[in-house]
């Protein structure tokens, strides 16, 4: 038997097919010497398809140290997880963004008398995720954490996280009840249906649980008051994987305190309720909103006394954590090493940083000023407002040395950079896209640019080529794609609605040529690696403004700068100043290209990227499980998903009928899969499905017949089981 507790690596180990060329050689030289002298802010200054990720794997792999890498969007931050993974396949790369599907944040509209609950749905498996990525900065030394902006927000104090945690082992004393009691204080839910991450469930002298970052089970077993075994299984087919001498589990929440911690917490709350109570009490006018905090903290203060929780326990923080007024929130900073001082002992890349800073930057005045509101009117406590985002002094503080990393670095990099590494020659010898400047409006025999933008969709579209093109509002991105599947181009539209899987995987079918066009609004610009694509279409682009700056239109011209067919053409009736720079500053890089090229005989080629789609991590195993299922069974009854359905649902409440629960639990799965399989009424839904039904037969997943689970569901019950058949 062995432990899950695994000693803490003490370096990386890059894994690449190929060594670094071009001018990556020289800046991760220049990288690594700026590191070693303890230069604070640097700035690599790469073009487009230079392999700046590359570059960067190179400098982690050279200096050792954890990195967190900051994305502007979910999408790009998907996509360099992904590829930090395929560089590190033996070290932790995760990916930590918020987890919210749909947020709306508590406000309140004073002009209008007009407030806002909190209204959030969370997206469970990017909790998982975010679980994951703290657990691993807290037990190993070679983890990259690849996060959007979201990190700057408070997470809850890492000493609390990890002094709270549970570690289990053979020999220990625990009844059942006193390890569920034990659970539930460290905020996991008990039930008694299916398990899902940060729950758990006692059948018969056992407890199974979840924990909050992994996709297993572990089934804790009991002898005479003592843990007598601790299996580690697959929570769908209830197969064993392994037996383990020892586990631990992390809290199911990122905000805990200890009981001694949380009674003191308590009295400080009710001390400055009193006194916002005495000060509205103090002004004329003001007694609803006296009232109206009295009702709410003493509700939240009751709530957290019983339960060691409540709702939007996050505006308590400075209390829980014992923090003075303004001391910045604990981040996800916090958890990367400092040494004894507490200076950071890690490396920060901001990738995209013309977009990021900004971001970063802006975060925490928008967010004062919706709080301030509610205290004003009686909604929060003034301590609420030190539940905030990092000021931006703040933030530079907490990282510590740094990397920027850019194509169109903004005038803040380069003036707080020490030194600026330029990547311009690319390894493929892939030379800047030609740019074309086309009308927008018609003028005699030329239609216009939708139509001449049509025409060469068809154009790129015979040879095999992919095209993107971006509009500049949500409703023409929608309605552009419409239009042009009507005219029988299969095309797609990707915006800031879409939710940010689905966003990973209309990326993924787009690479994969599930359909030819995708159109966008301001999602198709920064760090996107699509290769495949030969043609971009700027619609409006002599409409200037932030969408049609220089930096956006650098950008955009770069997604077809992978492909050696690329091309890009811009639909503009005047020459504006933005779009005068951005030809230029293309020209000037495809010269220097061009002259390495003639100099070197290098003939440049396509990228070739493998797709893998990031996705495929972050959905749950039980969803992994009912999909393939689905998939098989369509491939049997020949894809009538419609008899389909109903076979299955009969099945299921056979099963329920029967009290064969976990069998029941699967088929309901796999139904909500064939209802989303049903309702796809895309053009390539068919091909995707004979597609996905033959790589379902591939599937390692095993999903035991409803015998085949009683036998071995008793059997592991009685401690008999192993997974030698």
């Amino acid at each position: 038997m062995k432990s899950l507790l695994q000693k803490l690596p003490n370096q990386f180990e890059m894994k690449s097919a190929w060594p670094p060329a071009g001018d990556q050689p020289k800046a991760i030289e220049l990288l690594v010497k700026g590191l070693k002298k303890n230069l604070k802010k640097q700035t690599l200054l790469g073009v487009t398809g230079s392999g700046k990720t590359f570059t960067i794997a190179n400098v982690i792999n050279e200096v050792k140290k954890p990195t967190l890498v900051i994305a502007h969007n979910k999408t790009l931050a998907a996509q360099l997880a992904q590829e930090f993974k395929e560089f590190f396949p033996n070290n932790k790369v995760h990916y930590f963004v918020s987890y919210y599907d749909y947020y709306q944040p508590e406000a309140y509209v004073s002009a209008t008398d007009t407030y806002i609950e909190k209204d959030a749905s969370i997206n469970e498996e990017i909790d998982r995720l975010r679980h994951a990525s703290t657990q691993s900065l807290l037990t190993r030394n070679d983890v990259i954490i690849v996060a959007s902006v979201s990190c700057i927000y408070g997470l809850g104090s890492p000493k609390e996280y990890f002094d709270t945690n549970l570690f289990l082992k053979i020999g220990d004393s625990y009844t059942k009840f006193s390890l569920m009691e034990k659970l539930v204080q460290i905020h996991f839910e008990r039930t008694n249906a299916d398990l899902k991450s940060g729950s758990f469930r006692a059948i018969g002298n056992r407890v199974d649980i979840q924990p909050m970052s992994e996709t297993y089970m572990a089934s804790v077993f009991f002898n005479a008051g003592k843990v007598s075994m601790i299996q580690i299984l697959d929570p769908v087919s209830m197969l064993l994987l392994e037996e383990v001498d020892s586990t631990m589990f992390f809290p199911a929440k990122h905000f805990i305190t200890d009981e001694k911690a949380r009674a003191k917490a308590l009295v400080a709350i009710q001390k400055e309720l009193d006194t916002q109570i005495k000060f509205f009490e103090g002004q004329k006018g003001k007694e609803i909103e006296a009232e109206r905090i009295r009702r709410r903290v003493t509700q939240d203060l009751a709530m957290m006394r019983e339960f060691g929780y409540c709702s939007g326990i996050e505006n308590y923080s400075r209390h829980l954590s014992g923090k003075s007024e303004g001391e910045p929130p604990e981040t996800l900073m916090s958890y990367f090493p400092h040494d004894e001082n507490g200076n950071p002992e890690y490396l920060t890349v901001i990738d995209e940083s013309h977009v990021t800073l900004p971001q970063l930057r802006a975060m925490y005045a928008g967010d004062r000023a919706r709080k301030k509101n509610l205290v004003d009117y009686g909604f929060r406590l003034p301590s609420a407002l030190d539940n905030r985002p990092l000021q931006n002094e703040e933030f530079q503080e907490k990282i510590g040395q740094s990397i920027y990393v850019s194509a169109t670095p903004g005038v803040v990099e380069l003036e707080e950079s020490e030194q600026v590494v330029e990547q311009i020659i690319r390894p493929t010898g892939l030379i800047d896209p030609q740019i074309a400047i086309r009308p927008v409006l018609p003028v005699d025999n030329y239609k216009g640019q939708i139509e001449d933008f049509i025409e060469e969709v068809v154009k790129e579209v015979k040879t095999g080529g992919r095209v993107l093109t971006t509009t500049l509002t949500k409703r023409m991105a929608e309605d552009l794609a419409s239009y042009l599947r009507d005219r029988k181009i299969k095309a797609e539209y990707m915006h800031s609605d879409i939710k940010t899987i689905e966003r990973i995987q209309i990326l993924t079918k787009f690479r994969k040529g599930d359909f030819d066009c995708l159109v966008g609004v301001n999602l198709l610009r920064e760090g996107l690696d699509l290769p495949e694509v030969s043609l971009i279409g700027i619609l409006d682009a002599d409409k200037e403004g932030f969408l049609r700056s220089e930096t956006s239109l650098v950008q955009t011209i770069g997604r077809a700068a992978r492909n050696v067919l690329g091309r890009v053409i811009l639909y503009a009736d005047i020459m504006t100043g933005s779009m005068d720079r951005a030809i230029k500053e293309t020209d000037r890089r495809r010269e220097i290209q061009k002259a390495h090229n003639e100099a070197n005989g290098i003939t440049p080629k396509t990228i070739l990227k493998s797709i893998n789609d990031i996705t495929e991590s972050i959905e749950s195993v039980q969803r992994k499980t009912a999909r393939a299922e689905a998939f098989r069974d369509i491939k049997l009854t020949g894809q009538k998903v419609v008899k389909l359905l109903k076979q299955k649902e009969k099945e299921m409440k056979q099963a329920a009928k029967d009290l064969d629960f976990e069998t029941a639990a699967i088929l309901r799965d796999e139904l909500k899969e064939l209802e989303s399989i049903k309702n796809d009424k895309s053009d390539t839904a068919n091909d995707t499905r004979k597609k996905k039904a033959d790589a379902a037969d591939k599937t390692n997943i095993p999903v035991p017949n409803k015998i085949e689970k009683k036998v071995k569901v008793e059997m592991v019950k009685k401690g008999r089981w192993n997974n030698k058949k």
